[in-house]
């Protein structure tokens, strides 16, 4: 979640370094750092929901979830995300204690001020990993999620889900109910 830039540009040194004793997420975006707002509860609830259900199916397969406090990086780009959930199967990711360089699959939960930004250049820049096979968003207002899945071609394909269906990520073997995304989330509205 973009929230503000700093004009001032840093390397990927300095931003590791920065972002080592930060009290506050940033992501990098080739010499710019951008501060992360906070993610209603709602944001919060779908991502562990779904954090636990990939952590009880992967355990014992080499395959690791992290949540949203392990940034990604986009070597080839010069960026840093910090992904809802991302999947890693490759035990280079386990050299580094701050970020993942090769994840299969990655998950973002839409937020009203992200959604445009996730759909477009976030995944625009996603798109360069070589490793990443597919790529998850997941509505917070309503029972919808797409997932982009990587081809034989190297094509994304969209393969969208809705209220009923279950939902199959090929990266990792995982199938489930869309709705256990969801439990316990109320759509109703806020007063």
């Amino acid at each position: 979640m973009v929230a503000s830039q700093n004009s001032n540009y840093l390397s990927p040194e300095e931003y590791l370094q920065l972002e080592a004793k930060s009290e506050s997420k940033h992501e990098y975006r080739q010499g710019d750092v951008y501060a992360m707002a906070g993610a209603s509860n709602v944001h919060v609830l779908i991502a562990i929901n779904l954090g636990s259900l990939l952590r009880n199916h992967l355990r014992g397969s080499g395959c690791l979830p992290y949540l949203s406090d392990t940034k990604v990086r986009i070597e080839s780009i010069n960026i840093y995300y910090y992904p809802d959930i991302a999947v890693t199967c490759d035990r280079r990711d386990r050299e580094f204690s701050n970020f993942l360089r090769h994840p299969c699959l990655i998950v973002e939960v839409l937020s009203p001020t992200t959604e445009a930004f996730d759909r477009g250049d976030k995944f625009a820049d996603y798109r360069q990993l070589e490793s990443l096979q597919e790529y998850v968003l997941i509505s917070q207002n309503r029972i919808q999620v797409d997932v982009f899945r990587r081809n034989d071609r190297g094509q994304w394909v969209l393969y969208p889900y809705r209220a009923g269906d279950t939902i199959h990520l090929t990266s990792v073997d995982f199938s489930c109910a869309i709705e256990d995304l969801y439990e316990d989330v109320d759509f109703s509205p806020v007063s």
